[in-house]
Order: C-alpha cells, then sequence, then structure tokens
C-alpha cells in the first residue's frame, strides 16, 4: 500500500484522490493522537489558500476535530508559514494547512505543523496513517459526547498577528521604493500589500483577485512572465511573485530579470557576511543548485553545505550545525532566526533589505552571480533498482565529468514519486550540455529501460 503522506503532506486532486471523508478522518485521527491518553481537547489551527476546495475541506478537518472532542480554530485563508508561527504562539497541539502549494486549482493538500512550527517527523506521520486507516477499517475509537464534545473557534484576527510578526522581522523602511507584487491569486493577496505598504514601499499588486479558480493561473512563482513585464512597464526597482500558500518567494530586477532561490540565496548571505551575522559563512542547499550559485558563495568569501533535495533535509542540516539561512532555487527560503518553515513574506522583506543596504540597482545584485547553463532530462525506466551500480552508466557519467572538468557537473538520480531517473548537466557551453546529457540518457534507456 502505498504512504498516505507524500514529501509534504496528502495531496491529490480535490474530491477524487483527496476526499473530504478522508479529510474528516485526518481531523479525528490528528485529534486522538494530539490528545493523547489522558483524552485533552487538543488546540488544532487550520487555515488555508484560496482554492475552490479549501472551505470543503476545513468543514470536513473540523468535524474530525470536533467528533474527537478537540478544540479547532479556523485562520481562514492565511500563508501556511502563518501556521508554522501561530501554531507556537498560541500553544496548539497542531497546525494544518489546507493547499496543494505551486499546482493547478483542482489540486488540494492537508499538510501538518506540529506545535512546535515545524513539520512532522515521519514517525508521527506513520502513526497518523496508522489511525486513520484504523478508521478506515472500523471506527470504534472514542466518541466524546455532552459538553466533551469538541467545538470551533472563529478568529479572525490571526491574518493581522501575522503581518505584525512579519513586519517585526524587518529592520529597513522601503520608502521611495516602488515594488511590483505578484500574489499568485493565492493566500499572500491580503498579507503581502499591507505589509509592504506599512515598511513604505509604492506597491503595484497583480494576480490578487482569487475566484477559487485562478490560484497560480499564469502567474506567481511558477509563471513570472507577467511579473516580469509589469515590473518593466512600471519602472518598478523590484518585483516579488510568491506561490499559492506563499511559503516560496522568487523576484525580478528592475531590469526584468529573474531572481531564482540560488539568487536570494547569495544575496542575502553576502549581506550577512557583511554584518558579521551569518555563522560559520555557511549557506544550506540542495544538490540542485547551480554550479554558478557555488562559485557565487565562494567568491564572497562563505561555503555551501549540500543536502539531498527536499527543504526538510536543508532544514535538519540548519538546525543540527546552527546554520542561519538555507533553501532551494524554487524559492523556498528558510531563515531560521525567524521562521521554522519556508516564509516566503518573510523571505521577501529579507531580500529587500539587503537591496536596501547596498545601495545599489537589484540587477548589480542579481549579477553577483552567473547562472550557468542547466539540462535536465527525465528518462522512463522499467526499474530504477540498481542504476548507480550500471558499469555502463557509470562509464558514461565518468566521460562526461571528465570532458566538463571543473566547469561544470553531472548528477543523476531517481525520482522519488515517478518511474523516471533524472539526468542533470551544468556547465558553460548549452550545446555540449545537450551531447552529453542525452549520451548519459541513452545509456540509462538502454541499461534500465
Amino acid at each position: 500500500m502505498a504512504r498516505l503522506f507524500g514529501t509534504d503532506g496528502v495531496r491529490g486532486e480535490a474530491n477524487v484522490d483527496l476526499t473530504p471523508e478522508l479529510a474528516y478522518r485526518l481531523g479525528r485521527a490528528a485529534t486522538i493522537y494530539f490528545g493523547g491518553e489522558n483524552g485533552e481537547q487538543p488546540l488544532i489551527l487550520i487555515g488555508r489558500d484560496t482554492r475552490l476546495s479549501g472551505e470543503m475541506f476545513e468543514a470536513a478537518l473540523t468535524a474530525g476535530i470536533c467528533s474527537a472532542g478537540g478544540r479547532a480554530m479556523l485562520a481562514g485563508v492565511i500563508p501556511t508559514p502563518a501556521i508554522a508561527y501561530l501554531a507556537r504562539r498560541h500553544k496548539a497541539k497542531a497546525g494544518i494547512v489546507i493547499s496543494a502549494s505551486h499546482n493547478p486549482f483542482h489540486d488540494n493538500g492537508i499538510k501538518f505543523f506540529g506545535g512546535d512550527g515545524y513539520k512532522l517527523p515521519d514517525a508521527v506521520e506513520d502513526e497518523l496513517e496508522a489511525i486513520v486507516h484504523q478508521l478506515e477499517n472500523d471506527d470504534n475509537l472514542a466518541r466524546p459526547t455532552g459538553e466533551h464534545i469538541g467545538h470551533i473557534e472563529y478568529r479572525t484576527d490571526l491574518l493581522n498577528q501575522y503581518i505584525e510578526f512579519v513586519i517585526s522581522t524587518c529592520q529597513e523602511r522601503f520608502d521611495g521604493m516602488k515594488v511590483v507584487l505578484d500574489c499568485s491569486n493565492g493566500a499572500a493577496y491580503e498579507v503581502m500589500p499591507k505589509v509592504l505598504r506599512e515598511l513604505g514601499a509604492k506597491v503595484k499588486v497583480i494576480h490578487a483577485l482569487p475566484n477559487g479558480v485562478n490560484i497560480n493561473d499564469n502567474c506567481g512563482s511558477t509563471h513570472m512572465e507577467s511579473l516580469q513585464k509589469a515590473v518593466v512597464e512600471n519602472n518598478a526597482d523590484f518585483g516579488i511573485a510568491h506561490d499559492g500558500d506563499a511559503d516560496r518567494c522568487l523576484c525580478v530586477d528592475e531590469k526584468g530579470q529573474i531572481i531564482d532561490g540560488d539568487h536570494i540565496l547569495v544575496m542575502c548571505a553576502q549581506d550577512m557576511i557583511k554584518k558579521g551575522t551569518l555563522p560559520h559563512k555557511t549557506v544550506v542547499s540542495t544538490v540542485m543548485a547551480n554550479i554558478g550559485f557555488h562559485k557565487a558563495i565562494k567568491e564572497a568569501g562563505g561555503r555551501v553545505e549540500v543536502t539531498q533535495v527536499g527543504d526538510r533535509y536543508v532544514l535538519e542540516n540548519m538546525l543540527k550545525s546552527g546554520y542561519k539561512i538555507g533553501g532551494e532555487q524554487s524559492g523556498h527560503i528558510i531563515f531560521t532566526d525567524y521562521s521554522t518553515t519556508g516564509d516566503g513574506p518573510i523571505t521577501a522583506l529579507q531580500v529587500l533589505s539587503s537591496l536596501k543596504r547596498s545601495g545599489r540597482k537589484a540587477s548589480e545584485l542579481t549579477a553577483l552571480m552567473t547562472t550557468y547553463p542547466q539540462l535536465l532530462v527525465n528518462v522512463r525506466v522499467a526499474t530504477k533498482e540498481g542504476w548507480e551500480k550500471n558499469e555502463a552508466i557509470s562509464a558514461a557519467i565518468a566521460k562526461g565529468e571528465a570532458e566538463l572538468g571543473n566547469e561544470g557537473r553531472i548528477l543523476v538520480r531517481p525520482s522519488g514519486t515517478e518511474p523516471l531517473i533524472r539526468v542533470m548537466a551544468e556547465g558553460p557551453d548549452q550545446a555540449q550540455l545537450d551531447r552529453i546529457c542525452n549520451e548519459i540518457a541513452d545509456v540509462v534507456k538502454k541499461e534500465q529501460g
């Protein structure tokens, strides 16, 4: 049986893979688990993004929580990182976010944070999953009655509490700066215009009229074209894009050039090195970071700690070693001084603050890093097993690495969710990358296909 929890909660097409019945059981299971043997009424905080199915899943989760005697505190439409923050602030046993992040509106997801604001460990997800399966097979678990039935608290003030917190993390003001903001018709549509205007920026807002079906629709951090165009047309100093649940942030400089997660890490790390606030002068990123990122951090006097793909692995490394900044190319950036997870609004303010302190144009900071051409080929295979010990594949990789030398790199890894082996190559010459990447891909297909 496939694991219920994926890399970022339970996801699927709304009313197809992810149903209100499953949401009900997840709410019930969470209350049973976090209530513990003493039968206390655990407080569980719930937030959602703007997609159409969010209210349906909110109602189902809440019913499950109340049926098991829990207290459901509803925050309404709010960014994912706000739930991580508010769960800590209100001493909740858990936080739940209803969102499929950057996916289209017909998908949705349910992800959990612990009361400490961190995503749940795999072991806890496994225990929740076991309870869900028990409820599916025979729901004979306790159902409180009378005054012990759970209840719902509707909290319209929670959004403002998060806004105040985000503003408190910023030491700069942005008076005189013109910013274009793309809210992806998602969870940032109320928060970020208020935050930026409170800090003095002149803000032009785009894609901030959610209607339930337009979240991430040709907008936001996965579709940057309209933001690039708006920044140039409005002679803006900077552009900011979030994804549907606002845990990511990508930016655009005044020339319309995209500032991805690698560039954001370089900008902020250089600023922190200058201020002496970057422990061990170290930034944490994944194996997918561009080779230009590594070179730029080295030129700034820093070093990079590399993890496998996934923000949870980045955070693990940061917490273990006391590092303060880490993230991914996608714009999922973590500042452990402020947050327990990727926080798009906080990331936006940190990048703007770095820009303000530099006294330079955004394009000058973009130029701190040269993005090397990168090519990714996905090879569909019959089996992913044993590829790393296959001599023919190893020889093809070694041949490509020898040709690229110190000016490039090759990364071959299996997909975590599909029958694919991904072949990625980076280097200064696109034509060379095409040839090398496809030569390796052909060998992988022949040996594993």
